[in-house]
């Protein structure tokens, strides 16, 4: 297994911490703080959400650079374009469920980019059977960098509240965390319409 495969299978176990870290639930804060001797990035509201967050945070970086050391110097893989963007659906798509279920995201919302994962997932295996590609586009990439976006500002609320550093404070809390979001959401919902559109509109003949 060559480094950019390492680096995808990586992301999928950031996925697994994520995951038993809000489903584990927090300890109390007074606790994490002691071990951790607090300063400002050691002093969260949720020590479940911090983990997360952080779990998270390390699966989207590993998202630009597994790519981009295949292309760079030629490590693409089957296996890779197999393993790849199913990480990436993984990811944003288990924390669009918890935010849904902590009621940051409008369940509907979460509900039309499973669709559209899916559906994108359908045609390219299509097109794979037919000996096709249809490869990611630039607003597929704009989608998945706004959703990422989305989620560490909603996770960065849940994990630091008003314990947050003082420069990133206002992703957190007030008019200004609120804003930052909803900018980050609804860009995310146009441009997962846009792209899925897109994607049926280059797949069409694999329906036929």
């Amino acid at each position: 297994m060559n480094l950019p495969n390492r680096i995808t299978v990586t992301r999928l176990g950031t996925v697994f911490v994520f995951t038993v870290a809000l489903a584990v639930g927090d300890v109390p804060t007074s606790v994490a703080v002691e071990v951790m001797e607090g300063g400002a990035w050691f002093s969260p509201v949720s020590v479940a959400a911090c983990i997360a967050l952080w779990a998270f945070v390390v699966g989207a970086i590993s998202d630009f650079f597994d790519g981009h050391l295949a292309r760079k110097y030629g490590l693409v893989t089957n296996l890779g374009k197999l393993l790849d963007p199913l990480a990436d659906k993984i990811l944003v798509c288990a924390a669009f469920v918890y935010l849904s279920a902590v009621g940051m995201c409008p369940f509907w919302v979460t509900v039309l980019i499973l669709f559209r994962e899916f559906l994108v997932t359908g045609l390219r295996q299509l097109a794979a059977l037919r000996g096709e590609a249809l490869a990611a586009d630039r607003s597929g990439k704009w989608k998945t960098g706004l959703q990422l976006g989305f989620c560490i500002a909603c996770l960065f609320h849940l994990a630091y509240g008003g314990n947050a550093p003082q420069p990133l404070r206002w992703l957190s809390t007030g008019v200004g965390g609120e804003w930052c979001r909803g900018i980050f959401l609804w860009g995310s919902v146009l441009l997962t319409v846009g792209s899925g559109v897109h994607y049926v509109l280059r797949g069409h003949h694999l329906l036929k």
